[in-house]
């Protein structure tokens, strides 16, 4: 299994966070009417903001701050829109709290703004090839970029890996030809997006160590996603219990960072599972043979 070759995420305005011996979780914040999940319970930035602090307060490291659902079938926002909704809740939180804020877009506008508002991290669920401009600007203010795969709007290859590396190469070469440094990315598989049954999912989740071939931090994004919905079959809210049990299935095979609703059921699960990883990386440099593969942390 290839190691990673930055421990240390990265990001924008002098800040970085480490990704080794402890898992990272990333909190999610739709300032949305319409997201899948919490659509409409946090679209003022007041309701925003006192949801961002509390998840801070729960244990998240992170704040992901959405102004556009990316659920399939959901309505566009205009670019104006999307900014009205994040802008203010970026600039709040900046002031309120040290945690790190990314801003969830594929528009360079908008990260643009949302960096200068005091963001650190741009969460593009388009991998850079919607707006490659957004690769630039990581490379010129030094923020953090998050590459999710996707399968939406093109043909997949019939491998699942085969496909994650298709497109995650493309989006690597994009930020490489813009003078994006490796310590300022993570990647992200895209659970849900273009993945078109629970089956398809499952194995992505199931093969997800292969994609430690890039040698970049993961992140895992299954919180509340359709597919557990089919395993459990429980709805959106009811999906946190199993959100968690693939957190710490993840975290086992080598996930660095967690994007979740629900901070603080997962970090219950991902703290057993760092335990359980603390004690195999102990047990292997006192000479014993741990069971299981080698985790890269």
């Amino acid at each position: 299994m290839k190691q990673l070759e930055s421990s240390v995420w990265r990001v924008a305005h002098g800040r970085e966070i480490a990704l080794n011996g402890r898992s990272a979780i990333m909190a999610i914040v739709n300032v949305t009417p319409d997201s899948f999940s919490d659509g409409g319970r946090y679209d003022t930035v007041e309701s925003a903001v006192e949801h961002a602090l509390q998840a801070v307060a729960d244990g998240a490291d992170i704040l992901d701050i959405g102004g556009e659902s990316t659920r399939p079938d959901a309505a566009p926002v205009s670019p104006a829109e999307e900014q009205a909704r994040v802008l203010p809740v970026i600039e709040a939180l900046r002031a309120r709290t040290q945690a790190l804020i990314s801003i969830d877009t594929y528009r360079a506008e908008t990260a643009r703004l949302a960096i200068g508002a005091g963001a650190h991290i741009v969460n593009d669920v388009f991998g850079l090839q919607k707006e490659p401009a957004i690769a630039a600007l990581s490379a010129e203010t030094g923020a953090g970029l998050c590459i999710m795969h996707t399968g939406r709007d093109r043909a997949k290859l019939a491998d699942i890996i085969d496909d994650q590396v298709f497109f995650l190469e493309r989006s690597l070469e994009i930020a490489s030809a813009a003078g994006v440094g490796r310590d300022r990315i993570v990647l992200d598989p895209g659970f849900g997006f273009a993945k078109e049954t629970p089956e398809e999912n499952l194995e992505l989740m199931a093969r997800f160590e292969e994609l430690h071939r890039f040698g970049l931090p993961l992140l895992a994004g299954t919180s509340r996603k359709r597919f557990l919905g089919a395993v459990t079959g429980r709805q959106p809210a009811e999906r946190d219990a199993a959100t968690a049990a693939t957190s710490a299935l993840l975290r086992l095979q080598g996930a660095a960072v967690f994007r979740v609703h629900n901070v603080a059921i997962n970090r219950d699960a991902l703290a057993v599972a760092d335990a359980m990883l603390a004690a195999r990386n102990s047990n292997s440099k006192a000479g014993r043979d741990p069971s299981g593969p080698r985790i890269p942390l």
